[in-house]
């Protein structure tokens, strides 16, 4: 299972625990992830990382822009 498929399943995980924040979160970068395979784009283990963290709420969204 690639790093993508992992991060999907737990984007899914996040939705389902139904905590309003994370779920949000987790509905945009799926939002953002899926227009860059779109765009034929692919997604970097340290962009998944990153985003995880924010949906997590260890980085605020300004931090995960600076990183990515």
């Amino acid at each position: 299972m690639s790093d993508l498929d992992r991060w999907k399943l737990e984007l899914g995980e996040y939705i389902r625990q139904g905590e309003p924040e994370r779920a949000e979160k987790s509905a945009a970068w799926r939002t953002a992830i899926g227009l860059r395979a779109v765009d034929g784009l692919k997604t970097s283990a340290y962009l998944l990382e990153t985003a995880k963290e924010h949906i997590e709420g260890g980085i605020d969204i300004a931090e995960a822009k600076r990183r990515i």
